[in-house]
């Protein structure tokens, strides 16, 4: 439900660096640990999209999958869909949004990390547009470095159906401030703050690809410093 005050989210302005392109910028600083949870590609089977990991592109392509792995320098393109079909994805990681079932599973795996799992809180992103600020009208407001939010609380198992309002959260914790997730709206992957304990729990989750990230590490596209960047848009090479 939307949330009559921004006071909840106090924590997290103060604890979010002005964006400075780190880890840290994304989600607050000050937890003992973080977590890189990657947004997986995407293969049409028949209907079907089905869930393919950045390692398995990673290996496809004889590139080396890392903490700071960057989709564009795994796969050589900077194009959303596979230009070379012989490859095992047709289509690229979600950005800014996870999918439904990263949620649900996110939401599930971190449950017995937190003493209060039935007050958590959600924020969306304003911009998102669709008339998102329109059906979100009554939620308090509040700032992130260049990123109007609008708040909504809830239990912890309504982080899959914040979507009824528009779209998934961005950016979510629980009351006690045991952990924070967040997916800025320019990434293919969504990171956690909590616990070491929290953390480790995450990473060894067979159900999603995480590795373990630095409050210093770097988000961006040419973060990654293993893989070749692809080739700037229009050269004629991928």
């Amino acid at each position: 439900m939307p949330a009559t005050s921004a006071a909840p989210a106090a924590w997290v302005i103060d604890g979010v660096r002005n964006f400075d392109y780190t880890v840290g910028s994304v989600v607050p600083v000050g937890f003992e640990a973080y977590a890189r949870v990657f947004h997986p590609a995407g293969r049409r089977d028949g209907r079907e999209l089905v869930d393919v990991r950045w390692a398995d592109v990673a290996r496809d392509y004889g590139r080396v999958m890392h903490p700071a792995a960057e989709w564009g320098s795994l796969t050589g393109t900077w194009s959303s869909t596979d230009p070379n079909r012989h490859r095992i994805w047709d289509e690229a990681p979600s950005t800014g949004q996870p999918p439904t079932r990263l949620l649900h599973t996110l939401a599930e795996a971190l449950v017995p990390h937190t003493q209060t799992p039935d007050d958590c809180s959600f924020a969306v992103w304003a911009g998102w547009g669709g008339g998102i600020e329109e059906r979100l009208a009554t939620a308090a407001r509040f700032s992130l470095p260049q990123r109007p939010m609008l708040l909504l609380s809830g239990p912890l198992t309504a982080a899959d159906t914040v979507e009824q309002w528009g779209e998934p959260p961005n950016i979510w914790w629980p009351e006690d401030r045991a952990w924070c997730v967040s997916s800025e709206i320019d990434l293919m992957s969504t990171y956690v703050g909590g616990s070491a304990s929290c953390i480790a729990a995450l990473l060894a989750d067979e159900r999603l690809e995480a590795l373990p990230a630095s409050v210093d590490q770097l988000v961006t596209w040419n973060a990654d410093t293993i893989n070749p960047l692809p080739a700037p848009p229009g050269s004629g090479s991928v």
